[in-house]
């Protein structure tokens, strides 16, 4: 495997998340700015896109919603600009020179503006053992291997990553009590999941058909769908998720694209003895390469750790590709009955959990739903999040054939409950 080599040094670096065959995109400003630019990370730099006289307007939906062609000829035009051997040109690299920006001098804001947000449930590792915590002898329900299940979310409280939020409150059931009560959330938990951003849109009535869809997602980020799980309990039935989950999710700033992803894809294969896609969740490139291999992880700094300089702890690692639904189907299945997807539409993929013994993507599931705590190496102990604990969620792709790339992060830390 060969390397890119930029010119910017840091993108050499063999553990930077942002080399060159990366270049994810993102929304920042400098302290002080109002305005918002685009961007594409670079090592640890940002390249301003309209200084550099690549894309000019500072709304990434425009350049998210730009033909695959369009934008892939865009992207290798980027790369080609920051690559050492000076495929650009020396005039467009002193161009890229300047429009540098190292990434400590700014902040990031959400990738766009985000229009109507679906949540998953991709991973059946989760589906499964969350089930069993409720109805231990039947954990799946009926349709969960035929459809690819979702929610409709709340758009307005997606938070970039590194914002603070407020413990929620609302009703809650005790186990012990005949009537609900009013408090805050005991069983605040984390949901380690990816964050997918709609591109191309579809009009209303027309459905995009599975040989089409990964055309319509423009790329992949970190996503925290935070839950009051005790909130949860006592809402979800009959219509699911609302006051447990729309308090805050937080999403990471840089959007890694389908084509930096491309060298991790992997076959999408179900066991034997389970159902077979219908035919409308059914291709043969999605079988081929439909799964994609992301490593994720989650990592947690508790206010104790945070004042004796200890570093975050990792919790848990699984991985995307043991995902039971793809990319692809979760377009299909969106748009099969004429819903109209816009740019900047935004999907989560669900918790994702792994196979194995504590590769749980929540709390809920390291915990065995809050009777076992989880020890820190400082000797604390954990069920659900407690005030001043933050999460971190990291992600990134590497095998033998590419060059290891990343996703950032994505963070946020919990604030008190207001009176």
């Amino acid at each position: 495997m060969m390397a890119l080599q930029s010119w910017v040094e840091s993108a050499n670096s063999p553990d930077t998340d942002f080399p060159l065959e990366n270049l994810p995109y993102g929304c920042f400003r400098k302290v002080g700015e109002k305005n918002w630019r685009l961007g594409v990370a670079i090592g640890d730099q940002v390249l301003d896109l309209a200084a550099a006289h690549v894309f000019m307007g500072n709304d990434l939906r425009n350049l998210m919603q730009l033909p695959k062609t369009a934008r892939v000829a865009l992207r290798s035009r980027i790369q080609a600009g920051l690559m050492r051997s000076g495929e650009g040109g020396a005039e467009e690299q002193a161009a890229f020179a300047k429009a540098l920006i190292a990434q400590s001098e700014v902040t990031m804001g959400l990738p766009c503006e985000i229009g109507d947000y679906t949540d998953f449930y991709t991973s059946i590792h989760h589906a499964t053992s969350v089930g069993k915590l409720f109805r231990p002898d039947n954990p799946l329900l009926p349709n969960y291997q035929w459809v690819p299940i979702g929610y409709h979310g709340r758009a307005s409280s997606i938070v970039v990553s590194g914002t603070d939020f407020v413990r929620p409150k609302g009703q809650v059931k005790p186990p012990e009590s005949d009537a609900p009560v009013f408090s805050a959330s005991q069983r605040l938990d984390y949901e380690l999941e990816l964050g997918i951003l709609v591109g191309q849109a579809n009009a209303m009535g027309e459905n995009v058909p599975i040989e089409q869809a990964e055309e319509h997602i423009f790329g992949l980020t970190l996503f925290n769908d935070w839950t009051a799980r005790d909130i949860q309990a006592w809402e979800y039935q009959p219509l699911g998720p609302f006051l447990s989950k729309n308090f805050a999710s937080s999403l990471s700033p840089w959007v890694v694209t389908l084509e930096a992803l491309a060298p991790f894809r992997a076959p999408f294969t179900r066991p034997a003895n389970h159902p077979q896609p219908l035919a409308y969740l059914d291709s043969a490139v999605n079988q081929s390469q439909g799964a994609i291999d992301i490593k994720l992880e989650v990592w947690l700094q508790t206010a104790k750790m945070r004042a004796a300089g200890l570093a975050a702890e990792r919790l848990m690692q699984s991985n995307f590709k043991d995902s039971y639904w793809t990319l692809a189907q979760l377009v299909a299945h969106h748009t099969v009955n004429g819903c109209n997807l816009q740019s900047g539409d935004l999907f989560g993929s669900g918790t994702q959990s792994g196979p194995a013994l504590g590769q749980g993507g929540s709390m809920l599931e390291l915990s065995l739903g809050g009777k076992q705590a989880i020890t820190l190496t400082n000797g604390e102990t954990r069920t659900f999040l407690q005030d001043g604990d933050e999460v971190l969620l990291k992600a990134y792709c590497e095998n033998e054939n590419a060059r290891r790339i990343g996703f950032g992060e994505c963070k946020g830390r919990v604030l008190p409950c207001r009176a």
